[in-house]
């Protein structure tokens, strides 16, 4: 449908889950997509895989906790691309179950440097280039729990937190330059991870669903697919307009 027809994007985390389902619907929309990911191997099969469809992708490693890393990276996507256009933050990590008083130094800052300092170096990686072209485009992955607060995973709520407030302040900051930045805030996804946990749980898939939808107005597990689809919007010129906005992506859960 070629919704995305000569754009340049960059996608961290794309190795798998969101990520990877982001960087297949935006190369089949027409953009030419970097995939960003520690994981060689898995990186490497799903840019083949693309290519294998038509699309143009090419797989990039890179550690989004490693500032040089990220700018080689990001850097690498525009020299390959003669530019870069849009930039999707969605690699992330969960983190230790516990509450803050049980939480270590080493578990707090593990969390933080991939979750929020891995959206601050691709951003800053990103933006030169933004500048010198004189329009971009931004999406970061936070979560509903960068919205609401619950009694698990506490740093991981706190990293995503500050997701939501980097997008903000970035929007507010870059859009006189003509640099857009938005969230995607989705709730439980059936990514491998997730479909993992749903297996172990007693009962199997379906009794995960109905436990973890119970709030939800919309009774089923999201899809990779249904998050890419929102990222797909705001990354395209269909949203030109659009900036700031934390977008909760949740069968409604946000909504109850």
């Amino acid at each position: 449908m070629d919704r995305l027809a000569g754009k340049r994007a960059a996608v961290t985390g794309a190795a798998s889950g969101m990520g990877s389902a982001t960087a297949a619907l935006f190369a089949r929309e027409g953009a030419r997509v970097a995939l960003l990911d520690r994981d060689e191997e898995r990186g490497e099969a799903i840019a083949a895989g693309i290519r294998d469809g038509g699309g143009d992708a090419r797989f990039i490693r890179a550690d989004v906790a490693r500032e040089d890393d990220m700018r080689a990276a990001i850097d690498a996507a525009a020299t390959a691309f003669d530019g870069l256009d849009v930039l999707i933050n969605c690699a992330g990590v969960i983190g230790v179950d516990k509450p803050t008083h049980e939480v270590s130094e080493a578990e707090w800052d593990a969390v933080f440097a991939v979750d929020v300092k891995g959206v601050f170096f691709a951003t800053k990686a990103a933006v030169p280039h933004f500048l010198a072209a004189g329009k971009g485009a931004i999406v970061n992955f936070s979560s509903i729990y960068g919205i609401l607060g619950n009694d698990e995973f506490t740093p991981y709520h706190v990293a995503k937190g500050a997701v939501n407030m980097q997008t903000r302040q970035d929007a507010a900051s870059y859009g006189r330059y003509g640099i857009r930045v938005n969230a995607v805030n989705p709730s439980t996804v059936l990514t491998p991870l997730v479909e993992g946990i749903a297996a172990a749980y007693p009962g199997g898939l379906p009794a995960y669903e109905e436990m973890m939808t119970a709030h939800q107005s919309l009774r089923r597990l999201g899809r990779p697919s249904d998050v890419a689809a929102a990222v797909l919007f705001l990354a395209s010129d269909e949203a030109d307009w659009i900036t700031g906005v934390t977008l909760p992506v949740d069968g409604g859960y946000t909504a109850r």
